[in-house]
């Protein structure tokens, strides 16, 4: 194996693909550390893979002789951001890997490529979609998924395609979020947008990395969802020169259409900036899982912490609301995910119940962005449902 690449090309490919590396590979597992190097013909390719999520980015290169290497891909990474600004040559030479960067020059250890395992394929595609619009919506669903690993299944995002309409949903039974859009379903999806929904449950984290780091200007994301070589239920994500691949969790994610209300008779309108910073600075004095308390009047809320001979805060805001009374404490930090998530300068905060604020503040509160004048009584393309915390007394 012999071929010169560009280096910042060559860089941003291992950086990339190296953050698949698993932190702790075992004894009996230790290819698994090393990032695969497989020059093929104009191209190489840089992968790395667990047995879990699999990486691949590849890149131009002049390649004089074809092959394949395995070397210590945390190494590799470290190595590649400090080179100087020049082209980067690598051979093999008996057993070791030899990088060769302007001045500098490394030989590094080569791990048995016969043992690593064999890169899963990409399902076929199911569709496509704007990159930094699926990004955008997984950073929107991503927060309330669970990470709680001994409950695999909240710490996944559900991914539903009926049509030509793509729903995200994630939650921690503390809250939930849902977001939907439109993307370009392929083959049968678009021949028959009656068929059944397709629904895959990724793992959160692995889909907010990959949907991030496919968010490029101009990129087009490949989502495919299908079986593996092995039977294995797979999901890939392919955009521009990176492709990931991810094993799907098991088990039954929760009916969460269920505790989405059709519409809420209370609403509550403000400003999400105001609302920030105010949570902000009365939660200083709150202990880290103590709540929030908002009390709604007529044109003004009331935001409080702290209790007893604790330290205390509270700070008024204006609101648009025409209700009874009502008071409802929230975990501060999600209530903050919530309205960061929010594409809007204004958020609405709907409550179950107009008649009994009693009720209303034991029910999920839904928040969502300014409505725009030509919705049609459509349901908001991003819904963010909030557990209210019971305060004692």
């Amino acid at each position: 194996m012999k071929f010169r690449v560009e280096r910042d090309e060559f860089t941003e490919a291992v950086a990339w693909t190296a953050r698949t590396l698993p932190s702790r590979p075992t004894t009996q597992l230790q290819v698994l550390s090393g990032l695969l190097l497989d020059a093929t013909g104009p191209l190489l390719k840089v992968a790395a893979y667990d047995y879990e999520v699999a990486a691949q980015s590849t890149v131009h290169a002049a390649v004089e002789e074809e092959g394949r290497g395995l070397v210590n891909g945390k190494l590799l990474a470290e190595i590649t951001r400090a080179l100087p600004a020049a082209p980067v040559d690598l051979s093999v030479d008996g057993t070791r890997l030899v990088l060769t960067c302007g001045n500098a020059r490394f030989a590094l250890p080569m791990l048995p490529v016969d043992d690593y395992p064999t890169l899963p394929s990409m399902p076929p595609v199911t569709g496509r979609i704007e990159g930094s619009a699926f990004a955008a919506a997984v950073a929107q669903v991503a927060i309330a998924a669970g990470r709680d690993d001994t409950l695999p299944v909240l710490t996944g995002v559900r991914i539903e395609i009926q049509g030509d309409s793509l729903t995200l949903a994630a939650t921690d039974r503390y809250r939930l979020a849902v977001r939907t859009l439109k993307w370009r379903p392929a083959g049968e999806a678009s021949e028959f947008p009656g068929a059944p929904a397709t629904v895959a449950l990724v793992p959160a984290r692995t889909l907010l990395d990959t949907a991030k780091s496919l968010s490029g200007s101009g990129v087009e994301v490949s989502i495919a969802l299908g079986a593996g070589p092995s039977g294995e239920t797979l999901a890939g994500f392919a955009g521009s020169t990176r492709q990931t691949t991810t094993r799907l969790l098991e088990g039954q994610f929760p009916p969460f259409r269920k505790l989405l209300p059709d519409s809420s008779p209370l609403i509550a309108q403000l400003e999400i900036a105001s609302l920030q910073e105010a949570v902000r600075r009365v939660a200083l004095v709150a202990a880290k899982t103590a709540p929030v308390q908002l009390s709604f009047s007529p044109d003004h809320l009331v935001l409080e912490a702290g209790t007893g001979g604790e330290a205390q805060a509270t700070e008024t805001l204006p609101v648009s609301y025409d209700g009874p009374e009502l008071s409802v404490a929230f975990n501060p930090s999600y209530l903050l995910d919530a309205l960061g998530a929010l594409e809007s300068d204004v958020v609405r905060i709907g409550f179950a119940s107009a008649d009994d604020p009693t009720v209303a503040a034991s029910k999920p509160a839904i928040l969502t962005g300014k409505l725009a004048a030509d919705d049609n009584g459509e349901l908001p393309d991003y819904r963010y449902l909030l557990m209210p915390i019971r305060l004692n007394g």
